[in-house]
């Protein structure tokens, strides 16, 4: 181990120090997390100014951060599933009321799927007001093999039709799908746990006994699963610090400005779309500045880990405590967003791909026959894009594969993917908190009093004031 490794380590331990001597004093949670933000960037940008692109000790420094950040992830990940079920069932057994099981599956995946065709024609108009074109770019090594990698997967998703994304959200092995071994596991894990609620409140009548022993059952699981993600939500400020550390440390500068116009009209389209988010917000009568407020620590984190998936036990999380969504709606809003209608990924991002790659085979990408195909491709290939790191790359696939454009082109932007992939993912999941707080505010749910409060977790069981 090196000297330089040695002493990149000890700073990072002193902020992971400082970090935890301010959760120790009771530091809003909303403060850590932006404070582990700003101080990662200032360490990820000296390791890159200090060292240089590409250098070793940045490599070596980063695998030990990786320990943090992406042991963060993991430990999300673990608790999803069993989040997902446990809530989900226990909401239905309290609902016991299957209309209004409809009511909130039909208002929260068609807000996702309105609001990704939004986000398709916001990603075309910055195309062209950028004039994005991918004619001309030439190819790195890199990129070919990007390209090339892109060809190899256009037959797996040309056989990936419509019918067929359907019926991969029905559970065939619901135990398998709860390993999260397949894109559609959380949908599927979502319609298993709700036959077993509705299976649950159809003997409430017949065995009464029975019933109430299962639905203490579930309320004691949930109880501890409730739990778990309060112990690991606590870790946040240390997983997005060693995060963003990481991102800053390996990015390039040259190759971000070699292709800065599509950054620049890519944070464009990402910022209008979450300001139609905060539109609809205030459109159910909703203080825009209070909810961004509570749900920026959730983002926060989407933005650094680029896991829509990975946010879910946060954004529920946020929703419950900050927002007052019921915790049914928060579930299926976190769990059906993470799959269906991402607006960063699955609206954004391939719109503008296919307007910029169009012109390369003498396409007129700005016809009304083409935009509207591309809006209507866009918003049903939306339907089961995996919630994780790539998935962007498999909506682009589906839609250029549709259009008949060739996807070897999309290669040309993997050096600034993890870049633009950060803001992708966090208006992903902006778009599925409002998705939960939109339903729960049309079917008069939301509890104001939380929403109206200046409340902020600390997660020891307790709140505090911000």
């Amino acid at each position: 181990m090196s000297l330089q490794l040695i002493l990149n380590l000890a700073i990072a331990a002193a902020v992971c120090a400082l970090l935890y001597v301010m959760q120790q004093r009771h530091v809003s949670f909303t403060k850590r997390v932006f404070s582990a933000l700003g101080l990662g960037v200032l360490l990820g940008a000296g390791f890159q100014a200090a060292y240089g692109n590409g250098a070793a000790v940045i490599k070596d420094t980063n695998a030990y951060l990786d320990i943090v950040g992406s042991g963060y992830v993991k430990l999300l990940q673990m608790i999803i599933m069993p989040l997902i079920m446990v809530s989900i069932v226990q909401a239905i057994l309290k609902l016991r009321n299957a209309s209004s099981l409809g009511k909130i599956s039909v208002l929260t995946i068609g807000t996702l799927m309105v609001t990704t065709a939004v986000a398709a024609s916001i990603g075309i108009l910055m195309a062209k007001l950028f004039g994005l074109s991918a004619v001309g770019l030439t190819s790195s090594a890199a990129e070919l093999a990007r390209g090339a990698y892109l060809e190899g997967k256009l037959a797996t998703t040309q056989d990936l039709s419509l019918p067929k994304m359907i019926l991969s959200f029905i559970p065939e092995n619901p135990f398998l799908d709860m390993t999260g071994a397949r894109n559609t596991s959380t949908i599927a894990v979502v319609l298993f746990s709700i036959f077993v609620g509705v299976s649950a409140t159809g003997i409430a009548g017949k065995k009464p006994e029975v019933f109430e022993s299962f639905s203490h059952f579930v309320h004691v699981a949930h109880v501890i699963v409730m739990r778990m993600v309060t112990l690991v939500l606590r870790l946040t400020p240390f997983g997005v610090f060693a995060l963003i550390t990481q991102v800053l440390a390996r990015s390039s500068m040259q190759d971000i400005l070699k292709l800065i116009d599509f950054v620049l009209a890519s944070y464009s389209a990402l910022v209008l779309m979450f300001g139609v988010h905060l539109l609809l917000i205030v459109l159910v009568g909703l203080n825009p500045a209070r909810y961004v407020k509570k749900i920026f620590p959730v983002l926060a984190f989407a933005f650094t880990s680029r896991t829509s998936a990975g946010s879910i036990p946060m954004s529920v999380q946020t929703q419950t405590a900050r927002l007052g969504t019921p915790e049914g709606i928060a579930n299926f809003a976190a769990s059906f967003g993470a799959t269906i209608g991402q607006n960063g990924c699955a609206g954004i991002y391939p719109a503008m791909l296919a307007v910029m790659i169009a012109p390369t085979v003498g396409i007129d990408p700005f016809t009304s026959h083409f935009l509207l195909t591309l809006v209507g491709v866009i918003t049903i290939g939306s339907v089961g894009v995996a919630g994780v790191g790539g998935g962007a790359t498999f909506a682009a696939l589906i839609v250029l594969s549709a259009m008949n454009l060739p996807v070897a082109l999309a290669g040309l932007l993997i050096s600034i993917e993890p870049l633009i992939d950060m803001g992708r993912t966090a208006l992903n999941v902006s778009g599925s908190i409002t998705a939960g707080t939109l339903t729960s505010r049309v079917l008069g749910q939301t509890d104001m009093q939380v929403f109206n409060s200046n409340a902020d977790l600390n997660l020891d069981g307790d709140e505090q004031v911000a």
